[in-house]
């Protein structure tokens, strides 16, 4: 559950179940009671719907809170961009960042930066498509050493280059008619 739609799902779930929560965020949630087994059945039911679970594994729970801390940073308006990567998640997290990225392969067979990065990209395009914001401004807000180097990051992850992102996105808008509504 690492988006606000989730968080969403989730509570909408656990309201439709009668199961008394205090908190949802990203990736957890704050019950005032323990779940009894029908109802733990049923929100396993509900949640697989939605493509979620429930984790039970201590090792998936900690490559979630690394994913939530490094979604959490693209969406802050804190400096924890200035913080070399690896110091920021093991100050978050309270672990060794080799322990943090050792872990996250194990059960992502992916790295931490290549999660870091997309997620990076993924910021790059909101900023883009909803803050209308230009490529040295969004360079400069993430951190980036220079707009080259973010446009060459993009276009190896989306294939794209940012221009023709940002092309390709408003185009539909040129041509949306008074009865069409699109949605991401």
């Amino acid at each position: 559950m690492v988006c606000v739609r989730c968080r969403i799902i989730v509570e909408e779930i656990l309201t439709r179940l009668n199961v008394p929560f205090e908190k949802v965020e990203l990736g957890k949630v704050t019950m005032s009671s323990g779940l009894t087994p029908d109802q733990r059945h049923l929100l396993d039911v509900w949640l697989a719907h939605y493509e979620l679970e429930v984790m039970d594994n201590a090792k998936q729970i900690l490559v979630e809170r690394i994913k939530i801390s490094i979604i959490e940073v693209f969406h802050s308006k804190n400096d924890d961009l200035l913080l070399k990567f690896s110091e920021h998640l093991s100050k978050d997290l309270s672990y060794d960042y080799t322990y943090l990225a050792n872990v996250f392969s194990e059960v992502e067979g992916s790295t931490i930066e290549k999660f870091y990065i997309q997620q990076k990209i993924q910021r790059v395009k909101e900023l883009i498509m909803y803050e209308g914001m230009g490529l040295k401004e969004i360079a400069y807000s993430l951190n980036y050493s220079s707009v080259s180097h973010l446009c060459k990051q993009f276009k190896k992850v989306t294939g794209k280059t940012p221009a023709g992102f940002r092309k390709d996105w408003q185009a539909p808008m040129k041509e949306k008619t008074e009865n069409e509504i699109y949605i991401r």
